[in-house]
């Protein structure tokens, strides 16, 4: 009788390549699931963000006025008016310094109080904490507008508290205009921003504040280091991530700041040296019915801001991967 060997092949062996397809479909749709999920939140954006991005950059290669506004006909001039943007006395003389200067000055005061005022708050107890913050938020929900206007008739000329008060001490003579001088005008504006701001950076630092190790704190304190000490030593590296949002965020909103310049007595462009981007971009496409120049300029300004914030988040990328 002859006799034959079979010899089996590993368990699982056969199946492999059906079992690794399953493997990789369902790896597949794990990946694909987060955006599943944020597809209707993207569709929203590419719709009310993208698409007037792209018909801001469309104008800006035209000669897009009121004469194309009626006849509805397009004349494409390519490049010609960020040439005349970049070659503009106006640009690098008074908008650009107003507007990079503003801004590093702003983020910098709003960050700085508002760091304060986080500081302050973790000292305080649940019910202090609790009226403190409520207090201060108010600041926060008040529209800009309203802000703005507060503090355009605290400095009024003619009935402002500010000059009514140094009259009374005998500091100056008469009421002064404050806000036809460039730098007087940009104080104000720098207060109203930093009084409007402040609260969102108290309130996230805040929540950073309470998640620190105590125990780091107290062993810090024992070790004999002082508050400034253990402040930039141990709380600061803690909060890195939440410093860099809120320096993002306040950079990106003081960078484009519009309604606390444009609605400052001669910041709608009556004063020429007060302007930052912001305001000569709707002054000429608004003022000056030049919708392509204009276009131009807020096109300039949005790659600007995306280069900021590019920048600061691969610093602290790279920071974390040290």
């Amino acid at each position: 009788m002859t006799s034959t060997t079979r010899v089996s092949a590993p368990a699982g062996r056969g199946n492999a390549p059906a079992g690794a397809d399953r493997v990789r479909g369902r790896s597949l749709v794990a990946r694909s699931r987060p955006w599943l999920l944020l597809a209707p939140a993207l569709v929203v954006l590419a719709v009310l963000m993208l698409w007037p991005l792209i018909r801001v950059l469309l104008f800006s290669l035209q000669d897009y006025g009121l004469p194309q506004i009626v006849s509805g006909e397009t004349v494409w001039i390519g490049l010609d008016n960020y040439t005349e943007v970049l070659t503009s006395a106006q640009l690098w003389q008074v908008v650009l310094p107003n507007t990079v200067g503003f801004s590093v000055l702003a983020v910098s005061c709003t960050v700085a109080f508002g760091t304060a005022v986080a500081v302050l708050l973790a000292s305080l107890g649940t019910v202090w904490r609790t009226i403190v913050s409520s207090a201060i938020m108010a600041a926060w929900a008040m529209p800009a507008v309203t802000g703005t206007y507060v503090w355009v008739w605290i400095f009024d000329a003619d009935r402002g508290v500010f000059n009514h008060v140094l009259q009374s001490l005998g500091l100056q003579d008469q009421a002064v205009n404050w806000f036809t001088d460039r730098w007087s005008f940009y104080a104000i504006v720098l207060i109203n921003i930093v009084h409007h701001g402040f609260p969102f950076v108290a309130v996230t630092v805040l929540a950073g504040l309470l998640g620190v190790p105590k125990e780091l704190l107290e062993a810090a304190e024992v070790d004999g280091a002082g508050a400034w000490r253990r402040f930039f030593s141990i709380i600061v590296p803690q909060l890195r991530q939440v410093f860099a949002v809120v320096i993002i965020l306040s950079t990106i909103w003081d960078f484009k700041v519009f309604a606390q310049v444009f609605l400052m007595p001669g910041g709608a462009g009556t004063n020429r040296e007060v302007l930052n981007l912001g305001v000569w971009s709707y002054v000429e496409s608004f003022g000056q019915n030049r919708y392509g120049f204009g276009s131009a300029i807020a096109v300039l300004l949005t790659l600007m801001l995306l280069v900021v914030t590019v920048v600061y988040v691969r610093t602290i990328l790279k920071e974390d991967e040290l």
